[in-house]
């Protein structure tokens, strides 16, 4: 008789969108993420984006709970892979984490790779997330679109200039930002809620994420400006 083999299943891509924030810095009435960019919501846009990329397992949105905004203005988000979860935390970090518990009981396994994206990034393009998977799909680690940084940086003192900063090896990060769920969630309760994004968490656990190019498009709408 020939032996039996166990294959392990390929590990799945899952994206992961935290929007559970009041956007206060945004001076809007209402979170930015639900402010309307050309006729749609912001995060509806952020949505599509995952939609079209093809190795998409399933898109998880972390909702504030009570939060009935998200439907309404994404009535569409009811397909297969779709998970709502209104598990939103007092923090980035909490809402992150809360997601990927949801998402492990759902649907995903430890192994498999999320993707965590702000939700009002909403100019990041399928390509830019297609990159992102595949420069970190064999590594061991993971990784986050960044931007190497292009102004000349200053530290200030009292608003005033107090030293200009070697740019040479700084990046911005943007996300998504792509680690396996499981090492994710152990890195986010091991560091609590004071990082401000899944890189400096896994960082704190000595690990070394790769940064991966991004575009100065893929930005955050933060300030009324934006």
């Amino acid at each position: 008789d020939q032996p039996m083999t166990t294959l392990a299943a390929k590990p799945r891509f899952f994206a992961l969108i935290p929007c559970a924030g009041s956007g206060s810095r945004a001076g809007t009435g209402q979170p930015k993420q639900y402010q309307l960019l050309a006729g749609q919501a912001v995060v509806w846009h952020t949505v599509q984006a995952f939609r079209a990329v093809q190795v998409m397992a399933g898109i998880t949105v972390v909702v504030s709970p009570g939060d009935d905004a998200f439907m309404r203005v994404c009535p569409d988000f009811r397909q297969p892979g779709d998970l709502l979860a209104a598990v939103g935390g007092s923090t980035r970090a909490a809402s992150v984490g809360n997601g990927l518990k949801a998402l492990l009981r759902h649907a995903a396994r430890p192994e498999d790779w999320v993707l965590v994206h702000d939700a009002a990034r909403c100019l990041v393009t399928p390509g830019q997330i297609e990159a992102l998977i595949t420069a970190c799909q064999n590594d061991s680690t993971g990784g986050l679109l960044a931007l190497p940084l292009p102004d000349t940086l200053k530290s200030s003192v009292a608003g005033r200039v107090a030293q200009t900063i070697d740019r040479t090896d700084k990046w911005l990060a943007q996300t998504p930002q792509m680690f396996r769920i499981g090492a994710l969630l152990a890195a986010l309760e091991a560091a609590g809620g004071a990082v401000t994004d899944e890189s400096s968490a896994m960082e704190a656990q000595g690990l070394k994420p790769l940064l991966v190019p991004g575009s100065a498009q893929n930005f955050k709408l933060t300030y009324p400006q934006d």
